[in-house]
């Protein structure tokens, strides 16, 4: 069961507070220790006493878990996974396309909070002994890291979410796709992404991570000014598209009840599709 936290942990809660922490693994420690202290161990940790079944060694992975009499018989190494072991493997997937990239004044990028989230999971999911991923894409599978479980690997976790910058264009429908083709077994799916694209072609990317029977959650990111568009008025405001270069000249004023009514929908849109093929939908914006 999990506990509201304390007054000194919602400092955590304040994205600017996390950013000024020195790396990213001191930010996600103090997130997760800070105020998600409360929250019930998974029911998936640890290695069990059920063996399941071996898989080839990857950098990364704890040498005492590698199977030495398998070794003397082939030469090769392999590690021992167990049953609790092979319940739960997650993997994060981050938008880094251009868009990601945007931030109202005193805000964080979209990014920026999707890596602090993410890195935070990974480390929450480290600490509860389960396997952790990441992709980070944008019109493609730009990194794809699988999932591992030890502390070298959250390390280099951390390192490609620290690193990670906005580029290109988005394509968020066939990227998933890639990704899910990648995925041999079954386990759980974060997207975090601000789901600028085709909802069609997103809900399709997807629905092949159900069809392969994932569980599937997503964060949609947004930046309060996109929800809000609340920029001054009274005189002509040029907006240029982060990816495309596209530049568009009008009064904010004029446009706003159209443009929220706009965003109104594609969000519900989301939520509501998401919903029909039992995947979670989670709308956050950077404040």
């Amino acid at each position: 069961m999990a506990v509201a936290p304390t007054q000194d942990a919602k400092q955590y809660l304040r994205p600017e507070a996390v950013a000024k922490l020195r790396n990213m693994e001191v930010r996600a420690r103090l997130v997760v220790e800070g105020f998600i202290t409360g929250l019930h161990r998974s029911p998936y940790h640890g290695f069990s006493v059920e063996f399941a079944e071996h898989r080839p060694y990857m950098p990364g992975d704890e040498i005492r878990h590698i199977d030495w009499k398998v070794y003397g018989k082939t030469g090769r190494y392999y590690i021992k996974e167990y049953e609790e072991e092979t319940n739960l493997k997650t993997t994060l997937l981050v938008d880094q396309s251009a868009s990601m990239g945007y931030a109202s004044p005193g805000k964080l990028t979209k990014l920026a909070y999707a890596s602090y989230l993410a890195a935070s999971l990974c480390y929450l999911m480290m600490r509860q002994q389960d396997a952790v991923g990441l992709a980070l894409f944008s019109e493609s599978v730009d990194q794809h890291l699988p999932p591992h479980l030890s502390r070298a690997y959250l390390t280099r976790l951390l390192a490609a979410l620290e690193a990670a910058k906005p580029a290109r264009t988005t394509g968020i429908g066939p990227a998933l796709h890639a990704i899910a083709a990648q995925l041999n077994r079954r386990g759980l799916i974060v997207v975090l992404s601000d789901l600028f694209d085709d909802p069609a072609t997103i809900l399709a990317g997807l629905k092949h991570f159900r069809h392969r029977q994932h569980e599937v959650v997503v964060f949609q990111i947004l930046d309060p000014m996109e929800r809000s568009f609340a920029f001054p008025g009274g005189a002509a405001t040029v907006f240029e598209d982060m990816e495309t270069g596209e530049t568009i000249q009008t009064d904010p004023v004029q446009m706003r009840r159209a443009y929220q009514t706009a965003m109104t929908e594609f969000v519900t849109t989301m939520q509501r599709d998401c919903r029909a093929q039992g995947i979670d939908h989670v709308l956050l914006d950077t404040t």
